[in-house]
Formats: C-alpha cells, structure tokens, sequence
C-alpha cells in the first residue's frame, strides 16, 4: 500500500499540560481503533490538533511535542489558537455544521467571521499536510471540521488519491440549501476522489445537493467534476466486537443482576441526543403501565460536553429538572425510578453497565451512526437483552431486528420499552443472533480497510478523444518498443459500436482481422472482458487464440482451455428486481429488458432523452432502496443500466492476471463506468523493471467512440 496520511481535526493521542507538565494519553475506540492497524504502518503518518491551545505552550514546548508525537505515536501536530478554536471549532463547526446537519436549524449560527475561521483553519491543516504529500500518497480525511481539506489537497496535487469520509448525518437539500457557504462546502468535498457516509440516505442527500448546486449528475455513486470521476457510496462504521464481547469483568463491584430491570441509556450530553423526548417516554411506560413501577429503572447516563456553550448548559439543567419531577412523582424511599448520572465513565465500566441492562434505549432525534447501540449488542456475549433504537439514528439501518421507534412518538417508544421488557429469551437470542454475526463480521476493522481498498482501487485513466496526438504517439512509441504486452480489452463502445439492438453488435471482418494480427504478434496477449455472456463470446471469439472473460468476469476461458465460473452465486434476487425493471419499462417507450445468466440489463438507447432523464432517476432511488438489503449493486453503461451481483466486476481478471508478470507494455481500454475495475488490474501486473512504471500506468484508455480505439489498432499493427 502507498503511503497512509490519515487527518482529522483531533489526533488519536490529547496532549495536556497540568503545572508545567506535559501528559500525553491516547484515545481509546471509535475511529482510533478503525485505524489502528493501518495507522501503525511504518509509512503512515497521523495529523490533527494535539488537543492543547498552542496559547498554553510556548515555542520549545510546541517542538518537544512534536518530536514526541513524530517519534512514539507517527503523529504530526496542528495548533491552534484559543481564538481559532473558538470560531473554527466550537464557532462554525459546533454552532453552524453541527445543528444543521443534525436538523436543528433554529439552532444554527450564521456568522461570516467563523467561516472565514473555518476556512483558514482548514488551510492551515493543509500547509500541515503538505510536506508529508509524495505522489503515491493516500489521504484519508476525516469529518465535518475539514470539509474544505480535500479540495485544497487536489487542487495543489492533483495525483494523489483522496478518500473523505463524514461521521455525522448529510442532511436534505432542503436543510442544506440554508447554509450560506454551501457550494463552497459541497466543492471543498467533491476535492475527494472517494466520499463515504454511513447510510445510503445521507448519500442520496449529499447525491441530491450535488446535482441542485452544481447541476452535476450522479451515475450510481459516480459524479464527472473537473475531468474527474468521483466515487459516494456508503460505508457503515463498525465497533471492535471482540473487545466488546471478550471483555473479561476482574471488578467484584459495580452493576449486578437484581430483580429490578434495567433500562440503560448512554449518551454525552447534546440537544441531538433526544434525552429529554426519552425520559418523558419512560415517564408515560410508568403513567400508562403502572406494573412496571418498582420493577424498573431507568439509569441514565449522560458525559459533559461542550460544557462552554450556553445552550449545553441550558439542556443540562432541563434534563435535572425533569429527572426530579419524574422522580418525585413516582419514586419512594425505596424506589427511585431514574437513576441520573452526569459524568464520564471508563469502557470497562460501560461494558458492565451494558451487560446489566436488559434494555438499551439508544433514542436520538437524529445521529450520523450511534456506536453504543452495536457497543451494547456485542457486549452482551450470552445473546440476552434487548435494543430498542430511533429510525433516526444511523445504526438503525444495520439493526432491523432491534425494535425501531419513533423518538418523537412517546407512546410509539413506551411500547418499545414494553416489548422488550416483556420479550423472551428466545425470541431476544433469536434477534440477537443476527445482529451478533452481523457486528462481528462489519467490524471497525472491516470498516477501515474496506474504505481503504476502494480508495486504492481507483485509477485515474485517459479519454483517448481528449489524449491528443502527442500523447497518442507516446503510447504507440511504447507498444513497440516493447517486448511482452498485456492488451485488456471492452467489447461494446471500445471495439465496435452501440447497436439500438444489443444482438446487432457482432464483430465484423475488420475487427476480426484487426484482433487476428494483434494475436499473431507472439509479443502480445491479448484478452477480451465483456458484459456478455460466454455463449456469445465463444461463439464469436471461439476459434480465436485469446483468453476471454465473460458476463463481467463471472465466467473465464483461458487461452487453449474451457469455460469455468470465477464465483458461485445465486439469482434470488432476480425475481423481485425485474418486476422494478418492468414496471419501468411499461412507462418508457423504446426500453427493453435483457436477462443474463448474471444480471439484468435496461436499455434505453431508443427511448427520448427528455422522459429518460426523469424516469431514470426514479428507478435508481427505486433500486437504491432494494440495494440496501441485498448483494446486488447497480452499474451506469452507455444508454444501459445493468443490476448484478456486487461481487461480479471485471476487476476479478486480476484474481486470474495476478500472478502473471515481466510485462513491459499494459494497457487496459473501456468505454464506461463498468470498466473502471478492469482497468484497477493494472495495478496488480508485475511489470519488467526496465519499464517506467509510471508510464505504463498512463495507458489506461476511456474511449467515447470505439473508431477512435480501432483506429489506434490499426497504428500497433502497422
């Protein structure tokens, strides 16, 4: 892997002075955690704000730190001053993006001074950056603080791969649109060449307030900004499981098991956070369902935060007010209905607190993910106890079988209470199971790499229609001079032609001469990935010397051999997903429907434009939505629209090309979206050392017509 620089606004390590000394802790879990392995690579490099004003130190202090954090933790410091953290942090980030983006815009500050804040200290982040920047770097950058940060980094080193991922919720259109600096922060992002959410909802929004500010279309997940392909897609973060459910309790003392049910809620303190909704619907369980008193109780944990905001503070003394008035109307010398504990707890403690509740009220007004809900799942090792989550809350999209609620609906959550108090064992294992498995396999590890792999894996190419005659000539100069080529090769938009009707586009005798000369050179191995099935292929390219990959890659021919799969899958999904495709269909005249061993194809190549442009992106939030539940991912092609299997792509030829090497000449040609992964095999072929990688890279063809192909074909043959 390329060189990992990781930058959020705070390094996994605080750096604190107390009487002259400086202490340095490192942070425990969440994304410290996702990173870590990565992190500890010896090329990785971590930057952000050490947690310190650089007012409270002074300049030799500032350079110990520094060394201290370069030599034990591969950490780089940025500092701040009090006044910026004021405006950049608790200003623009906490009082402008925080509410906003959570939904509360009568709590949202428009100030210009802390933009203004915000965007010098996001270049301030990148001045930090910049030295460490080579040109196989790979950037992670993290959350709302450093919106601007990727765009900054692209424009001043266009090369390097950029990933950005947000941890909070992208709002609607509607709510972001009331964002004075919003294009600004929609272009500081589209700086990233891969975006990452946690819900497929905060992609449709952020999808949705591209296409609104900046008239850019999205072809499932992939925007064209600035001559460059830009990749969104979803990736929900994980918790460590293991820690979690291997946690061995060596304390005799804290929360045990009693008669009296426990009903946990864990939260740091935040208007978002929905307390305030929760306590009022624990006080109608106990108004509606009079049993439940002296059986229950509700221990109620909230950690100060952001304790110098007027508004936290106002929260705070609400939540104490309403803990008494429910205290005092039910409770006795005997019984105390809410326990209310306002203060920061280890993790060792929580994991005991989880494990002694049988019910877990995770019940926020909004949440970009909410971790103590998959925390308390998998702390509960013997499958027992009961979530009860908000359909707001980002987790709720993973935890199906957790019962969902309504935060703002205090019945709707009193009969959550009530179903999972009254819930037995076997029906809580049985649910739990499910989630148990899911967690363990989702993990914040799986989260980091999978992030990280996608990143790797996108290759920026060249349209050959734009390349020019230099760049042209360049790339013939090299297909002779070399000694053994590798030629990966698209059918359909690269080799010949769109045909209103996809049977039309048979191979002609020019193509086949053309590809029979290419053969014959004893220099070249020449290989065909295709969308098309393996019986069209080998009925066209059957008699042919070329290794053929089929129907995306699902099916492999090598030179001299036969027909095999790559993967074992199933078609289950089929069934529902043509009906979407049909109901379609009947509404767009000219469309047609084909059916693959593998996939379902729609064509719209002779359907108007005008009605394409509206019913396409109602099939697309139709597919989007069944996506989220199955294995199927949808790709945009020329004039075609094509639902597979996820794990089918013509990347899988570098499974089977891998191995292979001593090349001196790779070039990889498509003509759309579903080539990107074919041309991503480049990266995984050896290459003879006597060949400039670099050059070798920049061989990678976008094609807009395939006479432009055929016609650089014709200048290897000649």
């Amino acid at each position: 892997m390329s060189k990992l620089i990781f930058v959020s606004n705070r390094l996994p390590v605080t750096v604190k002075k107390q009487r002259n000394k400086i202490t340095y802790q490192e942070s425990v879990g969440g994304l410290a955690t996702g990173l870590k392995q990565f992190h500890e690579q010896g090329d990785s490099l971590w930057i952000g704000w050490p947690g310190i004003s650089s007012d409270r130190t002074t300049q030799s202090e500032r350079e110990t730190i520094r060394e201290k954090l370069e030599k034990d933790f591969q950490c780089d410091p940025v500092y701040l001053s009090e006044k910026e953290i004021e405006r950049y942090y608790e200003g623009y980030s906490n009082r402008t993006i925080w509410p906003l983006f959570h939904y509360f815009p009568n709590k949202t500050d428009y100030e210009a001074k802390t933009f203004k804040a915000y965007r010098k200290v996001n270049e301030r982040f990148f001045e930090a950056l910049e030295p460490f920047i080579e040109n196989d770097s790979v950037i992670w950058v993290h959350d709302y603080q450093l919106m601007l940060l990727p765009a900054l980094i692209k424009e001043n080193h266009p090369n390097v791969k950029i990933g950005f991922f947000l941890h909070i919720p992208f709002p609607s259109y509607e709510i972001f649109r009331l964002l004075v600096d919003r294009e600004a922060i929609i272009k500081g992002l589209l700086g990233a060449d891969l975006i990452g959410f946690h819900t497929y909802g905060y992609v449709r929004h952020f999808l949705s307030s591209v296409r609104r500010l900046l008239n850019i279309e999205h072809h499932l997940y992939k925007l064209n900004y600035n001559d460059r392909v830009i990749e969104v897609d979803a990736f929900p973060m994980g918790i460590d499981y293991d820690h979690f459910n291997r946690f061995i309790d060596h304390e005799t003392n804290g929360p045990s098991h009693t008669r009296m049910k426990t009903i946990l809620s864990v939260d740091r303190l935040d208007y978002t956070k929905g307390i305030i909704e929760r306590i009022r619907a624990f006080e109608h369980l106990l108004k509606k369902y009079p049993r439940y008193r002296r059986k229950v109780r509700l221990h109620l944990i909230v950690a100060p935060s952001r304790d110098t905001l007027g508004s936290y503070e106002i929260l705070k003394k609400r939540i104490e007010e309403i803990v008494s008035e429910v205290n005092g109307k039910y409770g006795d010398f005997e019984w105390m209905p809410i326990w209310f504990l306002y203060q920061r707890f280890s993790q060792a403690d929580l994991i005991r607190y989880y494990r002694d509740a049988e019910v877990m009220l995770v019940t926020p007004i909004r949440d970009g993910m909410n971790l103590v809900a998959k925390e308390y799942i998998a702390s509960r090792k013997d499958k027992l106890g009961m979530l009860v989550i908000s359909e707001t809350a980002g987790a709720a999209s993973e935890l199906s079988e957790a019962i969902i609620v309504n935060t703002n609906d205090l019945e709707g959550v009193a009969q959550g209470i009530r179903q999972a108090l009254d819930m037995n064992r076997e029906q809580q294992r049985t649910r739990n199971q499910i989630m148990h498995q899911r967690l363990k396999r989702y993990d914040v590890g799986f989260w980091a790499s999978e992030f990280l792999s996608r990143l790797e894996r996108i290759e920026p190419h060249v349209s050959l229609d734009l390349a020019g005659e230099k760049a042209i000539r360049s790339i013939v100069s090299a297909y002779k001079e070399s000694e053994r080529r590798l030629l990966l090769l698209d059918y359909d938009g690269t080799l010949v032609d769109f045909k209103p009707i996809p049977s039309q586009a048979y191979p002609k005798s020019g193509l086949k001469k053309r590809l029979k000369a290419l053969i014959d050179d004893e220099k070249n191995h020449v290989v065909i990935i295709s969308g098309r099935d393996q019986r069209t292929l080998e009925k066209w390219f059957g008699s042919f010397d070329i290794e053929l990959f089929a129907a995306h890659g699902l099916w492999h021919r090598p030179r001299g051999g036969s027909w095999h799969m790559t993967l074992s899958i199933d078609n289950d999904w089929k069934k529902a997903v043509i009906h979407i495709l049909q109901r379609f269909v009947d509404r767009m005249p000219g469309a047609l429907i084909e059916e693959k061993t593998h996939a379902l194809a729609l064509h719209y190549r002779n359907c108007e434009p005008e009605m394409v442009a509206v019913k396409l992106g109602e099939l697309k939030d139709a597919l989007l939505s069944f996506q989220e539940s199955t294995q199927i991912e949808v790709q945009q092609g020329h004039m075609v629209l094509e639902v597979k299997d996820q794990r089918i792509n013509k990347g899988i030829a570098q499974s089977v090309l891998f191995d292979r090497g001593n090349y001196d000449f790779v070039l990889a040609a498509g003509d759309d979206q579903t080539d990107e992964d074919a041309f991503n095999v480049l990266k995984r072929i050896r290459l003879t050392e006597s060949r400039s990688d670099t050059a070798i890279r920049a061989r990678t063809i976008g094609c807009s017509k395939s006479g432009d192909f055929t016609n650089l074909l014709d200048r290897f043959i000649a």
